[in-house]
């Protein structure tokens, strides 16, 4: 399996706290069935100001910590970036990282209120050829208000990605529901463990994959842990990569966001 969404770096933000932690993260990734994780701390001006270079710096020091101890676990890299007025800038120039140099982004809506505007910025994001992979909706305090647009976002060309532990309940009733619901309405790319620690929040993705396996099957469950975090590392084009099951776009003509800027 592959985990596209993991604080396990140490020290670099609200994840693992010490070299200590992250490796029994890394171990516990390992022990799980996990092969290739994306570190990808937060960026989060103002309170986490990471960067490409710092990001890869220290992932390129624990690597060694990883080879010194043992551990067979691939890094890539990667960020929970969180919505800025200079985003595209900052990855255009190389400033904020795309998951594995790809043209997929996390990006992490705010938790508690929603922003707006949030669908124009995903839409221009896409215009620039970004594909956002829109980070646990189903734990957004705001989702009940705002179900519909993950489904418009979802049509438009942005992936959603929900975290394993929501659909095992580990963080209540609430996300639980709404994971699932968003599983059996396949609006659901990609399952991973979004870990920061190796005690509350450890980075579990196989449970998630189960879980998910009773609602829509093995097959599509082994898309969300496997096949498109494969597809996303290899930057496939859109034509290899397994759609959502039963789901169309509105316009067989153009995508959402291209109708929605005026582009088609």
């Amino acid at each position: 399996m592959i985990d596209l969404h993991c604080h396990m770096l140490p020290g670099i933000d609200d994840g693992a706290p010490t070299l200590e932690v992250a490796l029994a993260m890394a171990r516990a990734a390992v022990a799980d069935g996990i092969k290739i994780t994306a570190c990808t701390p937060h960026i989060y001006p103002g309170l986490y100001e990471n960067s490409q270079a710092i990001i890869a710096k220290a992932i390129a020091e624990f690597e060694q910590e990883l080879k010194r101890h043992d551990i067979p676990l691939t890094l890539t890299i990667g960020a929970d970036t969180h919505l800025a007025p200079d985003l595209l800038k900052g990855i255009q120039q190389g400033r904020i990282p795309t998951l594995g140099h790809s043209r997929f982004l996390l990006l992490e809506p705010p938790h508690h209120v929603a922003p707006p505007r949030f669908e124009e910025a995903v839409f221009q994001l896409l215009a620039a050829g970004i594909v956002p992979v829109i980070t646990h909706p189903e734990r957004l305090t705001w989702i009940e208000t705002h179900y519909s647009k993950m489904a418009t976002l979802v049509e438009g060309g942005a992936w959603m990605q929900i975290t394993a532990g929501s659909l095992t309940g580990r963080f209540g009733r609430r996300p639980k529901y709404w994971a699932e619901r968003m599983v059996d309405e396949q609006l659901v790319h990609i399952l991973a463990t979004d870990s920061h620690h190796i005690d509350k929040r450890p980075p579990l993705l196989a449970e998630g994959r189960d879980a998910a396996a009773a609602r829509c099957g093995e097959k599509e469950a082994f898309n969300m842990v496997d096949v498109r975090p494969r597809a996303i590392l290899a930057d496939l084009p859109q034509g290899q990569i397994p759609d959502l099951p039963e789901r169309q776009l509105v316009s067989k003509d153009a995508p959402r966001w291209q109708r929605w800027l005026g582009l088609a």
